[in-house]
């Protein structure tokens, strides 16, 4: 094994640490709005996983960076839906108009005399 394949998997692997230890923290009434911010961090992720492919030379790394650019991927589009699922809670609903009350007497869609 290569050194910089070896460097390669020790960043992997202690990113995958780090992030599981921080996400595994937040509490669960915080975690979806923190989510929903970091698709800049996701994109980012996104960005080295393209790097580790362009630099690597064997194929080890580039299924580590396919594997990268897969889960980066699902966080960056997880985390648009996130986001538009809690904007939309925020919008307003339209408010259904009210009918004027029938006139006594009327009668009813089916024919019938409508009781009072």
């Amino acid at each position: 094994m290569s050194t910089a394949l070896l460097t390669d998997l020790t960043i992997f692997v202690l990113s995958l640490w780090v992030g599981f230890e921080v996400i595994s923290k937040v509490p669960a009434t915080l975690h979806t709005p923190l989510m929903s911010a970091a698709n800049s961090i996701h994109g980012i992720v996104l960005v080295g996983a393209m790097l580790i492919a362009a630099t690597t030379n064997s194929w080890v790394g580039y299924v580590i960076a396919f594997i990268a650019a897969v889960f980066a991927s699902a966080n960056v589009v997880g985390g648009y839906v996130v986001t538009g699922r809690m904007l939309k809670m925020f919008r307003k609903r339209p408010v259904a108009p009210v009918s004027p009350p029938a006139p006594a007497g009327s009668l009813s869609q089916d024919g019938q005399a409508r009781a009072r």
